[in-house]
């Protein structure tokens, strides 16, 4: 949709309180804050075409066409940001195919304390209007503030996109042009769950209505009473179908609100209702139990709900609700969007996580030798289920993956990962990064339903308590990406990530002047020269005639650099060479890493891979955690993610002073330190 034209901060909304003038407003930054100037030229600020979007949105696509924007000031006398409170027949669709986020809104509607924090009271075209007004969504873990101006797109006198039934009313229009800002992109795009949970901070599941649960009104209706958002919709077959209608009068290919259940005494039994909405505000069902049918006429008075007005709101019998829709979309919400004693919320915890190629974008189980690098988090389930309407014993949690921000990327030709996670029994140590041995040997407990390029994979399991490894990754390996894990339990548990700690074992290998034998002395007055110590440039010359000679691995030789950190690693002295013991120590630990890069070059092609460069490390006596790996990959592999010798040499080494430094620093082992200006000069110089 439309990326609106916004010049103020959040500050500037609640600090604003001014009236504008001829329609010409613009703000101005002054020390850090953001004001608002007044009687600037007219027509000064101008939105343009390219502010719809692109591809269908486009400047020359035919929904642009004769698209003029304007205030609601001069579309009516007398606008209004909201009449008679915010209902959700206050939302009817425009010319943009995007009825699954009228669906959301609908749903929205029916709780007060979420539609507060979505649409903040206490805005309006009054004495403080100043031309613009904000909006708060979800997103990936936090709530963020949206700000936009007022000004809307209008094709002969009507707005193009959402609308009110009342025609002095603001309130949807600039709630869907706030959401088209958050997400950066056409809002068709999106979907109702995505709509859900933005505008709720909650979780979304699926349900394949044809292969629903015995127990789905049931869980429809606690999900209503637990204030959850509700959407369903009917699959097609081809593009012809979609936005079809039935015989009935429903709409194929589109979303519909759930907002109601109910059970009526009919005809001696009681028969199960469920009330659906269609966000175009009309185009009702017109089957049994819909507005006006006979079947009203067979139940009590106080029965009977108001289901007369042409308002796209109707009832229908749960059966034919099953038979006729495809899908629902259930929307739980988290902890802080209930404030009612009598609802049972669900636990929520939630960890923001990234997929980096080389380094921790290993790919799925179809990856055996990558898999392990993806992120781990460990799942404890203490408590089973207490739920009276479900024999089923074990502890019920929803997963929800969730990659970020990839519909930004559409306009430079990306688009979603295929994504997904796979679960596995788990008895162990919290704080160690499982290598490929322990999924070599396990088989998966559970897994996401599919792996999909959706922005969102979210499935709900019930397993016996007991702790329980979490892996999501995208399907193909190397590909790059930030993504947040959010875990609902009906029960308290505890999610943590499963990461090595950051230490290092460096073993002593210091070697005295005393201690080196006759040969090595002898090779050391050779290559020292007069003054009896090596520079470094003297060192990178002695370290690539040694290794040109050796055929099984690959370099491209020690550079200056390298080789300086090398010497400032082993000078002890502090005059920048290396004495005799001093070029023993450092010649022993490079034959070490030799020994452990040897080990490690699995398939002898003389460097290693990223993989395997993880568990040198670990060998070497490095346990590091993905954040650190990370920009290892980032600066010492190469673009196909292996190693050669010299870079290998050069991260240890790296490494190690690194830690020697802090271990320096730090004498009583707290795993803290705190340096003054001349203390952080003196460590650099390392």
């Amino acid at each position: 949709l439309f990326r609106p034209m916004s010049f103020v901060k959040i500050k500037a909304f609640q600090k604003a309180g001014h009236r504008r003038r001829n329609n010409n407003v613009q703000y101005v930054e002054n020390n850090g804050t953001w004001k608002l100037r007044e009687n600037i030229k007219a027509n000064a600020l101008v939105a343009v075409k390219e502010s719809l979007g692109f591809k269908e949105l486009g400047p020359s696509s035919h929904k642009s066409r004769g698209i003029a924007w304007k205030r609601a000031g001069e579309l009516c006398s007398k606008p209004q940001f909201i009449v008679g409170g915010a209902t959700r027949t206050d939302i009817c669709q425009g010319a943009l195919g995007d009825c699954w986020l009228l669906a959301a809104i609908a749903s929205l509607t029916l709780n007060e304390e979420v539609l507060a924090r979505v649409v903040p009271a206490g805005q309006g075209f009054g004495d403080n209007y100043a031309g613009i007004f904000h909006f708060q969504f979800w997103q990936f873990g936090e709530w963020v503030d949206v700000v936009i101006d007022d000004r809307l797109p209008v094709k002969d006198g009507e707005l193009v996109f959402v609308h009110s039934a009342e025609g002095n009313e603001f309130w949807s229009a600039l709630l869907e042009k706030a959401y088209a800002k958050l997400v950066f992109v056409c809002v068709v795009s999106c979907s109702t769950s995505e709509g859900f949970e933005d505008f709720t901070g909650g979780i979304a599941e699926s349900y394949e209505l044809s292969k629903a649960p015995s127990n789905m009104f049931q869980i429809i209706q606690k999900a209503l009473e637990a204030g959850a958002l509700l959407g369903c919709s009917i699959d097609i077959t081809s593009a012809a179908d979609s936005e079809a209608v039935t015989r009935q009068k429903l709409v194929k290919g589109h979303a519909y609100s759930l907002t109601g259940v109910t059970e009526v005494n009919y005809r001696g039994r009681k028969e199960k209702l469920v009330r659906m909405r269609n966000p175009w505000g009309q185009v009702e069902w017109t089957g049994a139990w819909s507005d006006s049918s006979s079947e009203w006429n067979s139940i009590t008075a106080s029965e009977r709900p108001n289901a007369n007005a042409e308002d796209g709101e109707f009832w229908m019998s749960f059966s034919e609700f099953l038979s006729h829709y495809s899908r629902i979309e259930i929307c739980t919400l988290t902890p802080d969007a209930i404030t009612s004693d009598s609802i049972k919320y669900w636990a929520v915890s939630n960890h923001d996580g990234t997929w980096r190629k080389g380094s921790t974008a290993g790919g799925c189980r179809n990856n055996p030798y990558t898999f392990w690098m993806n992120p781990q988090y460990v799942i404890k389930l203490n408590d089973e289920d207490d739920d009276p309407d479900d024999n089923e014993v074990g502890c019920s949690f929803v997963v929800g993956l969730i990659q970020k921000n990839r519909r930004r990327l559409r306009k430079a030709g990306e688009d979603m990962h295929t994504i997904g996670f796979a679960i596995y029994e788990f008895h162990g140590q919290r704080d160690v990064h499982l290598d490929k041995n322990f999924f070599l040997t396990h088989a998966q407990k559970a897994r996401s339903e599919t792996f999909v390029n959706l922005r969102e994979v979210c499935t709900r399991f019930k397993l016996p308590p007991g702790e329980y490894l979490v892996v999501p990754s995208t399907f193909e390996a190397n590909q790059d990406g930030d993504f947040c894990l959010r875990v609902f339990s009906e029960k308290q548990t505890e999610t943590l990530p499963c990461d090595d700690p950051v230490d290092a074992e460096l073993p002593d290998e210091s070697v005295s002047d005393d201690e080196v034998d006759s040969g090595f002395r002898g090779m050391f007055v050779k290559l020292a020269g007069a003054d009896m110590e090596i520079s470094a440039t003297e060192l990178t010359t002695i370290l690539n005639k040694i290794i040109a000679k050796r055929t099984d691995i690959k370099t491209d030789g020690f550079s200056l650099e390298t080789c300086r950190i090398m010497v400032n690693l082993m000078d002890d002295s502090g005059n920048g060479k290396l004495g005799l013991g001093e070029f023993a120590t450092l010649w022993k630990k490079i034959q070490r890493y030799l020994g452990i890069y040897k080990k490690n070059d699995m398939d002898n092609s003389g460097t290693i891979s990223t993989p395997e460069m993880r568990l040198a490390l670990k060998e070497a006596g490095f346990t590091l955690n993905n954040t650190i790996f990370q920009l290892l990959v980032a600066r010492y592999a190469e673009t196909d993610m292996t190693l050669d010798f010299d870079n290998y040499v050069a991260c240890l080494m790296r490494l190690e002073m690194m830690f020697r430094v802090f271990k320096r620093l730090d004498p009583h082992q707290s795993g803290f330190i705190e340096l003054d200006f001349q203390q952080v000069c003196h460590a650099i110089t390392f």
